[in-house]
């Protein structure tokens, strides 16, 4: 399974447990109409702006956005994924999800992600 954590930002965490510095970063959310793959670049929308997304603070393993620009479409197409980014062009791919349903649009539609969460499973009790 290709979705979730990039290698990379896997590694990034876990040296945090090796006394390594781990440095905040602003996120930025792709859209895809399939999964992403292991490198964040496959089936990419034809949309191809990175849109920033802010956060709430996390609360038991998980946070939701506070603020994330809604996308102008620009042709007929269904959005099923996101990617994750470190920057709004080029950048390092972070992690990627599957939307809990999948979100047909049209040229001039604008697309609202209103929910969004990451998290981190299982936490224990």
């Amino acid at each position: 399974m290709t979705l979730g954590l990039a290698a990379a930002t896997a590694n990034a965490y876990l040296n945090v447990f090796r006394g390594t510095t781990y440095t905040g970063l602003t996120v930025w959310v792709k859209l895809h109409t399939a999964d992403p793959g292991a490198a964040g670049t496959t089936a990419p929308s034809a949309v191809t702006t990175r849109n920033q997304a802010t956060w709430n603070a996390p609360s038991g393993g998980s946070m939701t956005i506070n603020t994330l620009a809604a996308w102008s479409m620009t042709t007929t197409e269904t959005i099923s994924h996101v990617s994750l980014w470190d920057a709004s062009t080029g950048g390092t791919f972070l992690e990627s999800g599957a939307l809990s349903v999948a979100q047909a649009v049209v040229n001039t539609n604008t697309l609202t992600l209103t929910t969004f969460t990451a998290s981190f499973t299982p936490i224990a009790a």
